[in-house]
């Protein structure tokens, strides 16, 4: 018990280290990013391109925003002074292309029935996408029905969210550890699910019931292969952080070999919306909904009422007691760590038809949010990360009503700042002695 000690060890300054790296990621990330001019995006990432020129009588219209919806993208592009726009997609499908008519000129609108337009690539790798404007009054969404539609897609990202978040908050409870290669067992996941559902031809609920299987065999074969070991041997929480950093890129781009970079659809991602008053939801968002706070009651149930679970908040508060208590400390651990797994695949799943989309570093994309929810909440709580995750996923999509959405990831870090600012603990954290 005294390895599982000292890699259970969390002083402030490890503490300090793992929020430090978290945002050097995220700094590095957005250095890494090429750049990309307003009208002129993913154009170097992708090898298919949309592009479009939008001119009224003649006159060529700056600063007009398209959005390219499609198989794993949801872009915002404005044209430029020439009235031009190009975006990358990342494969050879059907895409729809929409112009937001609020950023035309006052009194120009897009004639009737030509927004959106439906874009689908010949035997080239770009498509030419043109809207014809006219004079006319403008039809808008009013800020209301706007604001219905987000709060609803922000608790459908939250829920997903915390699914991968409340995992990822009880490996760091029990263990210590912040697991960087918690987004690959997000992306395992869907990729187990797009396998069995496209590759075997398998229903997709049963391809669903297959991934998270195989997703709980994940966990418990890392923890039994790598991190039981680390543990045992004294390894400290910062060598332990560097290993997953290493883990996570080592599938990451195992994952790319065996799939490719393109992007590909799980079977019913593109399903009818249903019109509730203002609320647009589908079929899918309802599912998605439900089975997430299914799951999560059944995650509180686990952790108030069962054995197992009063002994994993037990480990969680303080190991060397529980050890002392006759609780096999290395037991739950290796249980958390299956339940964690199992989240994140199921997160993952969601995650794919919402987005919609497989690829090899999708987990990647939402990592930076999920630590986000679990430091916001309060590290190490799982209730905190539910919290955390909401407020993320909230934020995230109301914040589009007021910056752009290329921006709303930004926003959810900044508020995260401003909370810990605030409360460093988090918000249903608890204070520590230091010193």
């Amino acid at each position: 018990m005294i390895s599982t000690e000292s890699a259970h060890k969390r002083s402030p300054r490890a503490v300090v280290a793992t929020v430090l790296l978290l945002f050097v990621a995220l700094a590095l990330s957005l250095l890494g990013a090429s750049p990309a001019h307003a009208d002129d995006v993913d154009v170097d990432k992708y090898d298919y391109v949309l592009s479009g020129n939008v001119t009224f009588d003649g006159e060529p219209l700056e600063d007009v925003v398209i959005t390219v919806e499609g198989p794993g993208t949801d872009t915002d592009v404005e044209t430029g002074a020439d009235g031009k726009w190009r975006v990358g997609v990342p494969e050879k499908a059907t895409y729809t292309v929409t112009l937001d008519e609020d950023t035309l000129p006052k009194g120009v609108v897009v004639k009737e029935g030509g927004n959106p337009l439906t874009a689908e690539f010949g035997l080239t790798k770009t498509k030419s996408v043109n809207f014809f404007l006219g004079e006319g009054t403008r039809t808008t969404v009013s800020f209301f029905d706007q604001l219905i539609n987000r709060v609803a897609n922000g608790l459908n990202f939250g829920l997903l969210l915390a699914l991968a978040a409340i995992g990822l908050s009880l490996i760091y409870g029990t263990t210590g550890l912040s697991n960087f290669a918690h987004s690959e067992l997000i992306t395992f996941g869907a990729l187990m699910t797009l396998t069995f559902s496209v590759t075997f031809a398998l229903p997709v609920w049963l391809a669903i019931i297959i991934a998270l299987a195989l997703s709980a065999a994940l966990g418990w074969g890392l923890d039994a292969a790598l991190w039981k070991p680390l543990r045992k041997r004294g390894v400290g929480v910062i060598q332990l952080m560097i290993v997953s950093i290493g883990l996570a890129l080592a599938m990451r781009y195992t994952y790319q070999f065996f799939y490719g970079g393109a992007t590909r659809q799980l079977p019913g991602a593109s399903p009818a919306e249903l019109q509730l008053g203002p609320l647009s939801l589908s079929w899918i968002d309802l599912a998605s909904m439900g089975i997430s706070i299914v799951v999560l009651l059944a995650v509180a149930y686990f952790l108030l009422r069962t054995r197992i679970g009063k002994a994993t908040r037990a480990v969680s508060d303080n190991p060397s007691l529980a050890a002392a208590s006759g609780i096999d400390v290395d037991y739950v651990i290796r249980i958390v760590w299956v339940i964690g797994a199992t989240l994140a695949g199921l997160s993952g799943i969601l995650w794919a038809y919402f987005r919609p989309g497989v690829s090899w570093d999708m987990g990647f994309q939402i990592l930076l949010l999920v630590f986000a929810a679990v430091v916001l909440g309060g590290l190490g709580t799982a209730f905190g990360a539910l919290v955390g995750s909401i407020i993320v996923g909230l934020f995230v999509e109301l914040s589009t009503l007021v910056i752009p959405p290329d921006m709303k990831y930004v926003g959810a870090l900044v508020v995260l700042i401003v909370v810990l600012l605030v409360r460093p603990q988090g918000i249903l954290g608890r204070k520590e002695r230091i010193g």
